[in-house]
């Protein structure tokens, strides 16, 4: 199947699954064990392993939500938080449409196994969010460019059939598993919060958490 249409069969099952009703939510422990299972791409994780917090963010490289959250929030919470100690913060994919799985996957190629250029992935392709949406070929292979990538890298990473597949099955366990059905979604210490989040109402959050 050519590399379009395989995008676009992901991007049908990602728009599917925003008009499905969810089943009544897992219970907090259950959540924990699932959130805990190996995931078919590595997590990417900023913070301390054994952090007394962890949040988990599934996200969408298209959505503008998960963009406000990581030019906003992200900058703050890791400099009170995740930088001292207090929380581990993973990033998930749940790409909403076709254009996001290629974001996803281009962030994946940057990243390799190395953490922080995923995360440096991740602020530029959020910060030209317009961008990659209205020009995304050529966006996706200037942001390549600046990390080191020519564009038959970056036109090979966009082929890769077993990334696209492990994005795919990472979003499917967290829409069937975990009632993930909108971004962004997270989980703090397990517990489901979904939407958009300021800094000061996830400062709350996490003082409470901390002074457990």
């Amino acid at each position: 199947m050519p590399t379009h249409s395989r995008l676009a069969a992901l991007g049908l099952f990602v728009l599917s699954a925003m008009f499905v009703l969810p089943e009544a939510r897992a219970d907090k422990a259950q959540t924990l064990t699932l959130l805990a299972k190996s995931q078919p791409l590595p997590d990417m994780a900023l913070g301390r392993e054994k952090a007394p917090v962890t949040i988990i963010e599934y996200s969408s490289l298209t959505c503008p939500h998960c963009a406000a959250f990581a030019e906003n929030v992200l900058p703050m919470l890791q400099a009170k938080y995740i930088d001292t100690g207090k929380v581990r913060f993973v990033s998930r994919e749940f790409p909403l449409e076709i254009k996001a799985v290629a974001a996803s996957m281009l962030a994946r190629c940057i990243a390799g196994d190395n953490a922080q250029r995923y995360f440096d992935a991740l602020t530029m392709l959020f910060k030209q969010q317009d961008a990659v949406v209205a020009h995304t070929t050529d966006t996706l292979k200037s942001i390549g460019g600046h990390f080191g990538m020519s564009e038959q890298d970056v036109d090979s990473c966009e082929k890769n059939q077993e990334m696209l597949d492990k994005i795919a099955a990472g979003q499917k366990f967290a829409f069937d598993q975990l009632k993930v059905s909108a971004t962004p979604t997270f989980f703090i210490n397990g517990e489901m919060v979904k939407g958009a989040m300021s800094f000061e109402e996830l400062d709350k959050r996490l003082n409470k958490l901390l002074k457990r």
